[in-house]
């Protein structure tokens, strides 16, 4: 089965790069808005328990957090993927760090650019557009505190489900 390690922002965040993702992303019914903290992977039944108990060890050394997302931004050229800039807080990364490190082998293709994703598959020309109506909108800084993350697992018709949730640091 397929897995990926995720955080979900609060639900007015959520709403607000909905506003955006139901017009400019293909995935908006597959999974809510969220920051992706590894990468999809495979694991069987057994190996999940195995997982499911080293992310329990992960979420009790790992303290809760701030979130703070300041700008739209964008992957090109590389792809057409915009998103929600999120500051690479300290707590963050190191959360990051430790789903990537010693028990965690590193799956990642790219660097860790943490960001919400509101737009993709895009082609040039709307990307360029919407991109520019974005940079141009007023954005207000947002900033919320991140207590858990969630270990999801991928339904046969694509979309994505909380399988175990980690609240972070000893006394949650």
């Amino acid at each position: 089965m397929k897995y990926g390690i995720a955080l979900f922002p609060s639900k007015k965040l959520q709403d607000f790069a909905n506003s955006f993702r139901k017009r400019y992303d293909p995935n908006y019914a597959l999974i809510t808005p969220h920051l992706t903290l590894k990468n999809a992977f495979e694991a069987s039944d057994d190996e999940i328990k195995l997982i499911s108990s080293r992310l329990e060890e992960v979420a009790e050394v790992n303290q809760p957090f701030l979130l703070k997302v300041y700008k739209f931004s964008s992957f090109y050229p590389v792809n057409n993927v915009i998103y929600l800039k999120v500051s690479p807080e300290k707590g963050l990364m190191k959360l990051h760090k430790s789903l990537h490190s010693g028990f965690f082998n590193d799956n990642t293709k790219y660097a860790f650019v943490p960001h919400i994703t509101i737009g993709q598959n895009l082609s040039d020309d709307e990307h360029s557009d919407v991109l520019g109506q974005l940079q141009m909108t007023p954005f207000e800084h947002h900033t919320e505190e991140i207590d858990r993350f969630h270990l999801l697992y991928q339904l046969e018709n694509g979309s994505w489900t909380v399988y175990e949730t980690y609240r972070l640091g000893k006394n949650n």
